[in-house]
């Protein structure tokens, strides 16, 4: 098996110009149904916001800014990871060949990474919005132009039913970073189970876990000394405002993180420096000072209690590799 960056086999002699990938997509995001969504968790006794509304064009564009920081070690702990493990990983399932499905693939830059050990013979990406594929894919094309690329858009985490188009053999399902933990356990369980189902015979997942560790190592990762957390925290306010005509003001609000060692989840919400109420069309809810919205979860694993969450989704065989301080874990986890 090539190592090293050989690619060889991918990429003819003489390629043709690539033909673009195919984009398929599945879900339309529905204004009513996010309306209805933001306005009812607004609503509820303890305000909550769901997480997927961080990711306007602004919060993405903070979102990597956080990875970049020295408190956030998700990001480049799970990179050495791969770094030092990637062969490991591939010989542990045997992937040439493989159908690589990319569960929120955003710039598929990750998967791209792995494409010189695993050699997949597919690479299918799957995001909320298809339209943030299309330039990543084009350029992956022209990279790996023998490779069949497909881009779906689609809400995964709710459904994953996927297009006739991916093949059933050995499909090898890639969820990276530590978005499992924004689930609850319950919600996690269900999710794999729904991952498990759709392998369709002899398949495997390769997923990200952030482990248990220190409390103060994990705040620090969801409270920056620079306040980029805190900004890209407050910056669902004004995604929220344009979804809803809400009239938020960041100036009213400030960004609150801990971790609940009890639940062992790190907790994001928003509090009210002052009393607020807080309109948007067709309602209005008044904010005491001090009140919060609830805006993310990020639950954390011990290596045995997430084999355990595998062992009960439906998954046989597994593997996993952790970096040298234990805080972040890759799990293989195989269908038979």
């Amino acid at each position: 098996m090539p190592r090293n960056g050989d690619i060889g086999s991918l990429t003819p002699a003489h390629p043709a110009a690539p033909a673009p990938p195919r984009l398929l997509e599945l879900h339309r995001p529905n204004a009513d149904a996010m309306r209805a969504e933001l306005l009812a968790g607004l609503a509820a006794p303890t305000a909550t916001i769901a997480p997927k509304y961080f990711y306007d064009p602004l919060g993405a564009r903070l979102f990597a800014a956080i990875t970049e920081l020295p408190e956030y070690y998700p990001t480049r702990t799970e990179a050495s990871i791969f770094a030092a493990h990637l062969p490991a990983i591939a010989d542990a399932y045997g992937l040439p060949g493989c159908t690589l499905i990319d569960l929120g693939a955003g710039n598929c830059e990750k998967a791209a990474r792995l494409f010189p050990a695993l050699r997949p013979a597919a690479y299918v990406a799957l995001d909320i919005a298809v339209e943030y594929l299309t330039t990543s894919l084009e350029c992956l094309q022209r990279e790996f132009p023998s490779m069949k690329i497909l881009g779906v858009g689609t809400d995964f985490t709710r459904s994953l039913a996927l297009p006739d188009e991916v093949t059933h053999a050995r499909r090898l399902f890639f969820y990276p970073g530590s978005s499992i933990g924004n689930f609850t356990p319950a919600e996690a369980l269900a999710f794999l189970q729904r991952v498990r189902a759709a392998m369709a015979g002899d398949g495997a997942l390769l997923i990200g876990v952030d482990l248990v560790k220190d409390a103060r190592v994990l705040e620090a990762a969801y409270d920056d000394a620079l306040g980029v957390t805190a900004a890209f925290n407050l910056n669902v306010l004004n995604h929220v405002n344009h979804l809803i005509g809400a009239d938020f003001h960041t100036a009213d609000w400030r960004h609150v993180a801990f971790y609940d060692p009890e639940q062992q989840r790190i907790e994001m919400h928003l509090q009210a420096h002052q009393a607020v109420t807080v309109r948007f069309n067709g309602g209005a809810r008044r904010f005491a000072r001090g009140e919060r919205i609830h805006t993310e979860n990020s639950y954390k694993y011990t290596p045995a209690q997430f084999a355990a969450v595998l062992r009960d989704a439906g998954f046989q065989a597994q593997h996993h590799w952790t970096d040298e301080r234990d805080w972040f874990a890759l799990f293989l986890a195989s269908a038979q």
